[in-house]
């Protein structure tokens, strides 16, 4: 979660005071930026408390915190609003990567404010979660969406702070806050189907995707998240339908015919799977796991010439695995006593991997009756 400086107290430009452009001319940057900051800070003795908060945002903006922490401090000093000044340098201290310090410095914010300041509860909240005080994180994102309780964002985090805790009730209670608080991101539908998920609770998950569907047809995303909510569920007809559905919609998605494929084959339907597969390496031969995938279900079925041609099709591309296959194809071969086709096959193995010493050895035995 990112922790910006607030824009009621960020303020505009600041013009530094420099010594005079010979001056300039004879500093390179660095030397130039240094004088400038020690001259404004001897400057800032005159300077009114806004004037100096100014300045310190002009650093906070240009990335230099420690100096802006240095000037938010003398910005308080000289009267400046606490509030600004708490929240501002808990946000430089955020940026240091100084969180416990961060953290004191907002519940300064919130302290001057009387807990009314919305933006340090809710950065004072975010740094609790960063550094694991879920618990405490929850409390105040609650106190800050007592008083927001608009504020999308706040019910988002405040539920992956419920998730940190084990609440996934109260996760998708936020969830769903901000839903209606923001209807169009259709990220909190994933968000909130994944928490039912983690619950066991699939056909809740697959009832909220299926509405977000019909709210924003647009999302041909939506019906391939719920053919996997459907195969988490083991129900497979459901999940082929869904990546189906999807398919009609986006044709040439290999990724997606690889998706149906794979739960056709978990529903034992190897014959439909290798058809799917055959269309994806037809599509892009280069697509190696799918001529894995379709060599390995044409050995289990015993179609040792068609598995030979997808493995063979996969090692011209490089793919490794395919090397394991032939050689459970020669073996095969083997043991079924048709020792020529295993000599056919070697050899196209010794020609596919000629650099292979290691696999001529292994095979001489059969080759030596040529």
């Amino acid at each position: 979660m990112q922790i910006k400086i607030n824009s009621q107290f960020s303020i505009t430009s600041l013009r530094l005071f420099t010594s005079g452009n010979q001056t300039q001319r004879c500093l390179n940057s660095q030397l130039a930026f240094i004088l400038a900051l020690f001259v404004s800070t001897l400057y800032a003795q005159t300077q009114s408390a806004d004037q100096i908060l100014n300045q310190a945002n002009l650093l906070y903006n240009n990335g230099r915190y420690a100096q802006a922490i240095l000037l938010y401090r003398k910005a308080e000093e000289r009267g400046a609003n606490p509030v600004a000044t708490s929240f501002n340098t808990a946000n430089s201290l955020f940026q240091l990567n100084k969180f416990p310090e961060a953290v004191a410095a907002y519940r300064k914010a919130v302290n001057f404010s009387n807990g009314e300041f919305v933006p340090a509860l809710a950065n004072l909240a975010a740094v609790l979660y960063r550094i694991g005080e879920y618990a405490e994180s929850i409390a105040v994102y609650r106190r800050a969406l007592g008083l927001d309780p608009s504020n999308a964002s706040a019910w988002i985090y405040l539920a992956e702070a419920y998730q940190k805790t084990g609440d996934n009730v109260g996760a998708l209670q936020a969830l769903e806050k901000a839903r209606q608080i923001d209807s169009i991101d259709v990220s909190l539908i994933y968000q909130q189907s994944e928490i039912h998920i983690a619950m066991d609770e699939f056909e809740a998950a697959a009832n909220l995707v299926k509405e977000g569907y019909a709210k924003n047809p647009e999302e041909t995303d939506f019906l391939i998240y719920l053919g996997d909510i459907y195969r988490l569920n083991k129900n497979f007809s459901e999940s082929a339908a869904s990546y189906r559905e999807a398919l009609a919609i986006k044709p040439n998605d290999k990724e997606l015919l690889y998706k149906l494929a794979d739960c056709l084959a978990e529903d034992q339907k190897p014959y439909l799977a290798m058809d799917v597969l055959s269309q994806i390496v037809l599509m892009d031969s280069s697509f190696t796991d799918a001529a894995i995938f379709l060599g390995n279900l044409a050995f289990e079925m015993e179609w040792l010439d068609r598995a030979e041609t997808a493995y063979m099709l996969a090692g011209r591309h490089g793919n490794n695995e395919a090397l394991y296959g032939l050689q459970n194809i020669v073996y095969e071969y083997i043991q079924k006593k048709r020792t020529g086709e295993a000599k056919q096959t070697i050899r196209k193995i010794l020609e596919l991997y000629p650099n292979k010493a290691e696999l001529r050895a292994e095979f001489n035995s059969i080759l030596e009756g040529e």
